[in-house]
């Protein structure tokens, strides 16, 4: 086929650019991960998924796990009460920043944050950490077309053991009065969704059904997953937000809704067309896969994606 030797040749040129780049260390189990790693999987509407390179490498989804949540806290709460506790705006800052929580209101700027992220997952409605636990893990698996999703109980728990700056946070919104509940229940759950694990396709499939207004594709039953509206939603604050804080930057030269994640994860949406999936542990210095940004942006170009 030959868009699949397009995307094979494509992503060895972009191999390269991963030298440019360095796991993340300062999670010592991501460190382990080999930087000159690159793998992608698409999945177009009406087509087969095709991958290059190294697709099939199992990798953690960290902040992408936060498009996922959202949507979940979405489905739970509405629109009216998931920004009762976080706003929509980008930020410009690093993601794990906490400037503007002092600064400015208390309040998380947007859900794909840290700040943000872990304020979503406390909405996770739930008796228990368990219920809670597993509807994001059957959910999710729901958007990727599989019966389970895998679990990295070594990335969780260096996550845990090392993590204090997400800890700070928590207890900040904790103070602030945007967190309710058990501090730690809720952050162990964050790190537990961010150790979730899969491959290039189960990640260009959930990218897929995004892609099709959260509706599964017709060959896998037609359901609609996510309420359309409340995909709009995600995809827009992955544009405006989901490449951390060059996500302009990435906006323009890729045109597409994406989001990372320090594992090396990319999962873009390409709005009634398909599905990406990539890995790439190689990190720039604002956290996002270098080979993977250069391959998303060659595709941009060769493909002519667009949210239009």
């Amino acid at each position: 086929m030959e868009t699949e030797l397009d995307l094979s040749r494509w992503l060895e040129e972009c191999r390269a650019f991963c030298a440019e780049g360095m796991t993340a260390d300062y999670i010592p189990a991501l460190a382990k991960a080999d930087p000159r790693a690159l793998g992608i999987a698409v999945h177009a509407l009406g087509h087969e998924p095709v991958s290059a390179g190294n697709s099939g490498n199992l990798f953690t989804l960290q902040s992408v796990s936060k498009v996922f949540t959202l949507l979940l806290a979405l489905m739970d709460h509405g629109e009216e009460g998931v920004f009762e506790r976080v706003g929509m705006e980008p930020t410009g800052d690093d993601f794990k920043s906490m400037l503007k929580l002092e600064l400015v209101s208390g309040k998380p700027f947007n859900p794909l944050i840290n700040a943000g992220a872990i304020t979503i997952t406390s909405m996770i409605s739930g008796a228990s950490r368990a219920e809670k636990w597993n509807r994001i893990r059957e959910f999710i698996a729901s958007l990727a077309g599989v019966e389970e999703i895998g679990f990295n109980e070594e990335v969780y728990l260096s996550e845990k053991e090392t993590n204090y700056r997400n800890r700070s946070l928590a207890y900040f919104l904790k103070d602030s009065g945007v967190l309710d509940g058990d501090v730690e229940e809720h952050l162990d759950l964050y790190f537990m969704h961010c150790a979730m694990e899969m491959n290039c396709a189960q990640l260009a499939r959930a990218a897929l059904v995004l892609a099709n207004g959260g509706k599964e594709p017709d060959e896998s039953g037609g359901r609609q997953l996510v309420p359309r509206r409340y995909v709009q939603i995600a995809t827009t604050f992955m544009l405006t937000c989901g490449m951390y804080n060059s996500s302009g930057e990435f906006a323009v030269k890729a045109g597409i809704p994406a989001k990372s994640g320090v594992s090396g994860a990319i999962m873009a949406v390409v709005p009634n067309r398909m599905g990406i999936g990539v890995i790439g542990p190689a990190l720039n210095d604002k956290g996002n896969s270098v080979g993977g940004i250069r391959l998303l942006e060659k595709l941009s170009r060769e493909w002519n994606l667009s949210m239009f």
